[in-house]
């Protein structure tokens, strides 16, 4: 109880667990749950998609209910998407409807930050068990890939490295996937080719060898049913496949390019995508918003800045951004075993980083959830 509000929450919550011993109670559907007056309401995803008319009506517009939409498993950029598709951006802006977000977003917002993607790929007893792996990375010396490039959902900033990396002949010598080849361009990415933009054509499928993929998704006659374009949920039988670490991907390559899921959006979203090479201790570039590493470096993470040029951190313009990136990953790709070599010390603290922050994000977690509400509930 919070200044003689109760607290309910969504057993859905991506929070659930931290502010759980809090809770003067829970749902787990609104449409059997009678709101309790003079609370506060952490809802997540599910519902506000499941019961959006009933979330507005009955708790977001009661001057007696604090309502929070925890989605810290997207967060960023497509939170705010969704916040326009449900019809609850307005309600957002006006600090009517309070956020939970995975990544940073608009000052026009009223939101808090926790890093769900950090926390959970340290969850996995897998990813535990590939981190005896580690040491393997480095004392393979001479490996059969440059360098990992996982690709899901089709964006503008993957479609572009992979149709760059193609002509660039990257790709022969990566491990890598596309999960989704749809075409996909905007305005801050171009790459034309004879006036035409390659950015409208359809990519390549390729999904990795089942030797590195995690067991439980090797799957070597896996075809795509139908027209569907992204494969990712028929590989991943619907599952979060993506979480899991499988050691011989990283054994086998230098580094790993990240390209984290937002690369125009202006705020860092931080993912399963970078905390992978984290948590394992490999090498990595990121592909991603302006600002990015100054994030991590804030988080007390080390980047490679010693080795490489990463002032593209701070490159506004998308498209430089972008090609100054391929610039360093061809650097990289020339000098694979001695960057390797360098890069170990800083993977390792790294590794070990990660360990000591995940139980200081969720023992800090619920004092910071409490002083966000007494300052906007």
């Amino acid at each position: 109880m919070l200044d003689g509000r109760k607290l309910i929450i969504d057993t859905f919550s991506e929070v659930y667990p931290l502010l759980k011993p809090w809770a003067d109670g829970e749902f787990w559907d609104l449409r059997e749950h009678e709101p309790v007056v003079n609370s506060i309401y952490v809802i997540g995803r599910k519902q506000f998609f499941d019961n959006r008319e009933l979330i507005i009506d009955n708790f977001i517009c009661r001057s007696d209910i604090t309502v929070m939409f925890d989605n810290a498993a997207e967060g960023s950029a497509t939170l705010s998407q969704q916040l326009k598709l449900l019809g609850l951006d307005d309600f957002a802006r006006n600090g009517q409807l309070l956020l939970l977000s995975g990544g940073d977003m608009e000052s026009d917002y009223t939101f808090m930050h926790y890093d769900h993607f950090l926390v959970q790929i340290m969850r996995y007893d897998e990813n535990i068990q590939a981190q005896q792996s580690t040491d393997d990375i480095f004392r393979k010396v001479d490996k059969p890939y440059s360098f990992l490039f996982l690709n899901g959902r089709a964006r503008p900033h993957r479609k572009y490295l992979y149709e760059r990396f193609k002509r660039l002949n990257l790709l022969d010598n990566a491990l890598w996937t596309m999960l989704d080849n749809n075409p996909v361009a905007n305005k801050y990415l171009t790459f034309l080719e004879n006036g035409h933009n390659v950015m409208m054509d359809f990519s390549e499928y390729k999904w990795l060898d089942p030797h590195y993929e995690f067991a439980l998704y090797a799957n070597s006659e896996f075809q795509p049913s139908g027209n569907n374009r992204f494969v990712k949920y028929e590989l991943f039988n619907n599952q979060w496949g993506e979480i899991y670490l499988n050691a011989p991907a990283y054994v086998d390559t230098y580094f790993s390019l990240v390209t984290e899921t937002v690369f125009e959006h202006p705020y860092s979203f931080r993912t399963e995508k970078i905390a992978k090479p984290l948590m394992i201790g490999h090498p990595w570039i990121c592909a991603t918003s302006m600002g990015f590493y100054r994030d991590m470096h804030n988080l007390g993470f080390k980047t490679f800045g010693n080795l490489i040029d990463e002032s593209f951190d701070t490159i506004e313009n998308h498209q430089d951004r972008m090609d100054r990136i391929i610039d360093v990953v061809q650097e990289v790709c020339n000098n694979t075993k001695s960057f390797l070599a360098a890069a170990e010390d800083t993977c390792k603290f790294n590794q070990q980083h990660l360990q000591e922050l995940v139980p200081q994000i969720q023992s800090e977690f619920p004092g910071k959830f409490f002083k966000f509400i007494e300052q906007h509930g």
